[in-house]
Parts: structure tokens; C-alpha cells; sequence
């Protein structure tokens, strides 16, 4: 992906807090849990950013943001330099037409009472300036074959496919309307290994065939690396780690993308017997009870003073040489350190329990 790209769509900042309140006629604010605490990124055009994290990291929250499911606490999502969280009424739904989404459940993202070519449809029936009254039939049996369904099964309801053949369905919606931007939330999670790999493939055709800039959603780091030209690593509300997906999964310099990459499974007996495994100590930290300073340093093996006082920086880290080297990219550590991961790693070593 070219650095000269167009910067289609730009998050600054970007911050949901969701109220704990007590009480029942008098409530009161005690607290908040925060999903979002302040994330940074740059989705170019023709580009894939996958963003990575285990569960209850802020990743979904991030998708509904972005498509304006749900409106940030603070900061902007900027689509060619405009300001959507600012926007409403005629001005939003103009916006919304170029940022479409795909669910992560194939199931229950469709109405099982509407027809496959009503579903695929309605997107017409919210934007009618997108396609004529008498051409819409026609444009959803198009659609059907793009994303390898037969279109005279226009008629048949959800439950009449199976969960593949259904995330099709939820694909071709989200493309009725030629958007520039899909947000795919988890996409293929629900779905078999097998069909996994044909519903990474179609993305990846559907991309060159319609122009498409993906925010590409997963826990899984095999299938975000196949498909992604930058990755974005979360922890607790916040991007800890963003490069290419080289610099990321050869060269992290994150302790937390480190402890990620070292559980992925390795399919070769022999790599996988001399290969280091990073096992991180504790819970993940309650999101209404965040560490101070930098928060993974409560898992953290390498966590010191300055870890409690000071937040890092998403930037890249100037102690780590060569500035046009695979670890030369942004790191949100005090302590950023190279480790070259490559297709296996050595050794298997558990390290020692963290500073508190």
C-alpha cells in the first residue's frame, strides 16, 4: 500500500464511555466503563487496517463508531477530511451511504421474516437515489452472483441457507449502495475453518472488483495477516501497536503483540517443539478500573516505576536504530524492544511474573 494514498478516512482521538449509575428515582453517576479510550488511525483507500485484541478490547465498539451505531463520548472520525460525528439528519445519511458494515453473526444481522432479495434490497428503499424503482430486482440478483449465490434464490428466507452462504448475504447488503468503506466486524468468526477461507477470498476479490477500503475486525492473527496491508494491535480501549502486517507479525515490538503472536498455534511438530511461549500472568484489568500510566503494565513482564506514572506514546520508538528497519513503527511502550518472530520462534520459556 502506497504511503501517497488518499487518506479516506481518519479517527483521532476517539473515546466511549458508557455511565454506571446507582439509585432509582435519584440516580447518580459513580462511574463509567471505558470501552474506547482514545484511539488513532488512518484507513487509506484500497487499504485493509485489521484490528486485533482479545475479547472486550473496544474492537466492536470501535465498528459501531464508525459507521455511527453508536456516538463517541469524544474525538472524530474524519471520511475525506469531514468531521461524521458532528453530522445528522440528510447531511449523516448521505455519509452513511459510503460506510457500510458486515455483522459478525450471519444469522442474526438478517430479519428472518424478509426475503433474501428484500434484505439485500432495502438498502434502495432507505437511499432511492441509488438505484431506479425498476431496476432494483435486477441489481440485487447482480449482486447475488458477485458474491457466488444463485440469484434465483432470491426469494428464499435466511433460515434457508447455510451460515457461509448467509454471510454472502449480509456481503452483498452491505455492498448495494457502492460504498468506498466496509467495516467487516469479526466477519468470519461464526463460520467453519473451510468456509472461512471462501469468505476471505471473496473480500479480498470484491476489494479490487469494487474499489473497496476495508476496517477488517478478528481475534484471529492468521487470518488478519492474509488479508490486511496494516494491523493495529488493541488492548484495554486503546491501539498499543500499528505497521504493516510485516513489521507486525515478524518484527513486534509490543510485549503485548509479543505474548499475542507466541500463542498462535504452529502446525509444524518441529517449529512448534522449539518455539519461545510467552505466558502472561493475571486477568485482563476491568475496563471502569483502569491501571494508571501504561495499562498492560499489571501483565506485563517488564514493567517498572515509569510504567505507573507515565501513559506511552503511540509512536516509534527512538532508542530502536535503524529508522527505515521493520521495527522502526508505532509502539505505545516505554520499554519497546525488537524481537524477530519470522514463520517460527525458539526456545520455550515462560517469563517471570510482573513488576506490580
Amino acid at each position: 500500500m502506497a504511503e501517497e494514498a488518499e487518506a479516506i478516512l481518519e479517527v483521532g482521538g476517539l473515546v466511549k464511555h458508557y455511565p454506571l449509575t446507582q439509585g432509582v428515582l435519584f440516580r447518580k453517576e459513580v462511574g463509567s466503563v471505558r470501552a474506547v479510550d482514545g484511539v488513532d488511525f488512518t484507513l487509506r483507500r484500497g487499504e485493509t487496517l485489521g484490528i486485533v485484541g482479545e475479547s472486550g478490547c473496544g474492537k466492536s465498539t470501535v465498528a459501531r463508531m464508525l459507521v455511527n451505531l453508536e456516538r463517541p463520548t469524544a474525538g472524530a472520525i474524519r471520511y475525506k477530511g469531514e468531521d461524521i460525528t458532528r453530522l445528522s439528519g440528510r447531511a449523516l445519511k448521505a455519509v452513511r451511504r459510503n460506510i457500510q458494515m458486515v455483522f459478525q453473526d450471519p444469522y442474526t444481522s438478517l430479519n428472518p421474516r424478509m426475503t433474501v432479495g428484500d434484505i439485500i434490497g432495502e438498502p434502495y428503499e432507505i437511499h432511492p437515489e441509488a438505484a431506479p424503482r425498476g431496476e432494483r430486482r435486477k441489481r440485487v440478483r447482480e449482486l447475488l452472483d458477485v458474491v457466488g449465490l444463485n440469484p434465483e434464490h432470491i426469494n428464499r428466507y435466511p433460515h434457508q441457507f447455510s451460515g457461509g452462504q448467509r454471510q454472502r448475504i449480509g456481503i452483498a447488503r452491505g455492498l448495494a449502495l457502492r460504498p468506498e468503506v466496509i467495516v467487516a466486524d469479526e466477519p468470519v468468526s461464526a463460520l467453519d475453518v473451510s468456509v472461512q477461507s471462501q469468505v476471505i477470498n471473496l473480500m479480498d476479490r470484491l476489494q479490487s472488483e469494487f474499489d473497496l477500503s476495508y476496517v477488517f475486525i478478528a481475534h484471529d492473527l492468521s487470518i488478519v495477516r492474509h488479508i490486511s496491508d496494516r494491523v493495529g494491535v488493541m488492548y484495554l480501549g486503546r491501539i498499543v501497536e500499528i505497521g504493516t502486517d510485516t513489521e507486525i507479525y515478524d518484527h513486534p515490538t509490543h510485549p503485548y503483540t509479543q505474548a499475542l503472536l507466541s500463542a498462535v498455534p504452529v502446525p509444524d511438530p518441529e517449529a512448534r517443539a522449539h518455539r519461545e511461549r510467552i505466558i502472561l500472568t493475571g486477568d485482563v484489568p476491568s475496563p471502569t478500573n483502569i491501571p494508571s500510566g501504561c495499562r498492560f503494565r499489571t501483565r506485563c513482564w517488564k514493567a517498572r516505576e515509569r510504567c505507573a506514572q507515565e501513559v506511552p506514546t503511540l509512536a516509534v520508538p527512538l532508542h530502536l536504530g535503524d529508522p527505515a528497519g521493520p521495527a522502526a513503527h508505532d509502539s505505545a511502550c516505554h520499554f519497546a524492544e525488537a524481537v524477530s518472530f519470522g514463520r517460527s520462534a525458539p526456545g520455550q520459556t515462560v517469563l517471570p511474573e510482573p513488576t506490580p
